[in-house]
């Protein structure tokens, strides 16, 4: 009986989904308040990762095309997206805590070894890409330290929210401890103090390592608070060791082009009224520097260096995002901005702008009213904001990505509710992390 049901849920779940990967362009409906907006964008986002989840294992898509891996860094942001669906009744706790269970179990059951295949991961940590399906390793990708990082924090986020007393919600919790506390960190430091980007089977670690600043601040905090034999305090001053501090239209803070370098972390990570040795040296927290560079992008495209088509006050947003991949513009590739001009092509891209709401709303929610009002038939889909667009081109990405949609939700929360931000706030984990990192109080 059990097999058979699982049989029929994923047959529905493909018939559903090849519906919704066509992302129909639906004709915007009237939204009278801002309140309504932000509902709509947060449903249609959680849409993609209900929709796009197998519901057989709980591995989500990268992107809303047929043949998509399995995102891991999707996933994360997919099981905080259950917690914030069931606060707001969009599922039941039941349904949530069933797709969080089989997710959970997948990730702690699938196969780990050094060996290139038939495997999803190494020494706790787990392949950028999977396949769908199986769970094991798509094409020849990285085992990924920020990707598993933030695959980690969802684990973290949804073992907090299922609280209850009875065996389901503890094997949640027991599941989430479990695949956290298995995670080598310090082998991913390969000798070193800082962290590197990944290994290959093939090659052995990455040369590229995580020295600051981007989006990598969460893969730190998790791993010096780790319970089993966490970073040493060094990783952190090797990370802050390589920070740029620029003064950039009129806002001085800590540079990093793309926007998602200075949202990802904040996703799980309340930074307002905390700073470590070097923001304490400055005079604001992250939260503030990332206020800072929502603005300087902002201003950044109201004067409009390289002339594209559109920029303003109401159309800006580069991140990291597809692109046309044609007529000399890049396809899938970090933009960001200021400083021009090797990371702006005129590809903008809605998560960028959705993604900094907590930061910067006064700004932002316009600015995605406006995208919403002005180029909604064109740029919203079945789950909402399509990945990015190009006004000189009249170029409208084809496909809806998870980390963008996740991204946009939870901050779209974080903003409303601080819900995330809250539960998130008690985990031994990062209370230890966010303290050996040397973060203390300060006045917001």
């Amino acid at each position: 009986m059990k097999w058979n049901l699982l049989l029929i849920g994923l047959l529905c779940w493909i018939e559903i989904s090849a519906f919704a990967r066509g992302l129909p362009a639906e004709l915007p409906p009237q939204i009278n308040n801002d309140a309504e907006f932000l509902d709509l964008i947060q449903r249609r986002a959680f849409d993609y990762f209900w929709m796009e989840a197998n519901p057989v294992n709980g591995l989500i898509r990268d992107r809303s095309t047929p043949d998509s891996k399995c995102s891991i860094a999707a996933v994360g942001f997919g099981l905080s997206a259950i917690a914030v669906a069931i606060d707001r009744e969009w599922v039941t706790r039941e349904a949530g805590r069933d797709r969080v269970h089989t997710t959970l179990t997948t990730f702690l059951n699938l196969p780990q070894s050094s060996e290139p295949d038939a495997t999803s991961g190494y020494r706790g940590w787990f392949y950028h890409f999977l396949d769908m399906q199986t769970g094991l390793r798509a094409w020849d990708c990285e085992l990924s330290s920020i990707d598993t990082a933030l695959l980690l924090a969802g684990v973290l986020d949804v073992g907090l929210y299922f609280d209850r007393n009875n065996d389901y919600e503890r094997e949640i919790r027991d599941t989430a401890s479990a695949l956290v506390s298995r995670v080598d960190w310090n082998w991913m430091r390969n000798g070193k103090s800082s962290l590197t980007m990944g290994w290959r089977p093939e090659q052995g670690f990455l040369s590229s390592r995580w020295e600051g600043y981007n989006e990598a601040m969460i893969l730190y905090i998790l791993g010096l608070g780790a319970e089993n034999d966490p970073l040493p305090e060094s990783a952190w001053s090797a990370w802050t060791a390589t920070y740029s501090w620029k003064n950039q239209y009129g806002h001085e803070y800590l540079a990093f082009p793309p926007l998602f370098g200075h949202q990802y972390s904040h996703v799980w990570i309340d930074f307002q009224g905390i700073a470590d040795a070097f923001m304490r040296s400055k005079g604001i927290d992250y939260f503030e520097n990332s206020r800072r560079a929502t603005f300087a992008q902002q201003a950044y495209a109201i004067e409009n260096p390289l002339g594209h088509v559109g920029y303003g006050q109401w159309m800006w947003g580069m991140t990291a995002c597809d692109g046309p991949g044609r007529d000399g513009i890049r396809g899938y590739s970090a933009r960001g901005a200021p400083p021009p001009p090797d990371h702006d092509d005129g590809t903008l891209a809605p998560t960028a702008v959705g993604g900094s709401v907590p930061f910067a709303p006064e700004i932002c929610i316009p600015t995605l009213r406006h995208f919403y009002d002005e180029h909604g038939e064109q740029l919203w889909t079945r789950y909402g904001f399509r990945d990015a667009f190009h006004l000189g081109l009249q170029w409208y990405g084809p496909d809806v990505l998870g980390i963008d949609q996740g991204c946009l939700m939870l901050m779209i929360e974080n903003h409303r509710t601080g819900r995330t931000w809250s539960r998130m706030k008690t985990h031994p984990i990062l209370q230890r992390g966010l303290n050996r990192a040397g973060f203390q109080s300060v006045a917001p």
